[in-house]
């Protein structure tokens, strides 16, 4: 599938060490994610899973190897290019939501759009209007869009982070345990929304979980320990 499509990931040989460690958490040989292809990244807890998304989103700077973003060599960007890449092109649901707590949801969801103009631009002309329908989408009531993000529930602050992650049209979203915090009516609703509104963008998903009933959704399967070669604490 990967090979007939461009390459929204590629990486090949890619470690990182934590700093102070003497080996490797991560060691990874080759993998390709191409445009609007689904995959399931899972693992159990400390297998490196979310320091992987953190390389592959910038967040962290790999320690050698070649790691390819929509054709981006995140290898030889500054921490700052990194972090403009990652706020114009990748849509990111965090585990811990990162909402800013002085905001109110609408807020939280338009913030992307604050720091990119390919974002604001791809969201429309009425990016509140954009904003409302996807959080409509994953059932938040309009009464709480002026709220507090931290006036939420733990799961109605998740379904914000996937918002969040999803206006402006990112060419990657990725999402690290999005599920977690909702019952098994919302879990099903939220997986059909996000695997809808990443093939109606051309989105490619990275979606990493420890729920494997998820994984029938997606196009591949990506077990990381299998894939590691390293040896050291992957945290």
């Amino acid at each position: 599938m990967s090979t007939h499509r461009a390459a929204v990931i590629h990486w090949q040989g890619l470690c990182y060490r934590w700093p102070g460690q003497a080996h490797d958490c991560l060691n990874l040989a080759e993998f390709t994610l191409a445009a609007g292809e689904r995959v399931f990244l899972h693992g159990p807890s400390g297998s490196g899973k979310s320091t992987l998304l953190s390389l592959v989103s910038g967040v962290l700077a790999a320690r050698s190897g070649r790691l390819s973003v929509l054709g981006h060599d995140l290898t030889q960007l500054s921490p700052r290019q990194r972090d403009h890449f990652r706020v114009d092109h990748i849509g990111f649901i965090f585990q811990q939501f990162n909402l800013i707590p002085y905001l109110s949801v609408l807020d939280n969801v338009l913030l992307p759009l604050r720091f990119s103009k390919t974002r604001r631009q791809a969201a429309g002309s009425d990016a509140r209007a954009e904003a409302a329908r996807l959080l409509g989408r994953l059932d938040l009531d309009a009464s709480l869009y002026a709220r507090p993000a931290t006036a939420l529930s733990v799961g109605q602050q998740q379904r914000v982070a996937a918002a969040r992650a999803l206006i402006g049209k990112p060419a990657l979203v990725i999402a690290d345990e999005p599920t977690s915090a909702l019952d098994a009516e919302r879990q099903q609703r939220f997986i059909d929304l996000l695997l809808q509104e990443c093939q109606a963008n051309g989105s490619a998903l990275l979606f990493v979980s420890h729920d494997m009933r998820l994984a029938d959704h997606f196009d591949r399967l990506l077990h990381l320990p299998a894939l590691n070669r390293a040896t050291g604490d992957a945290r």
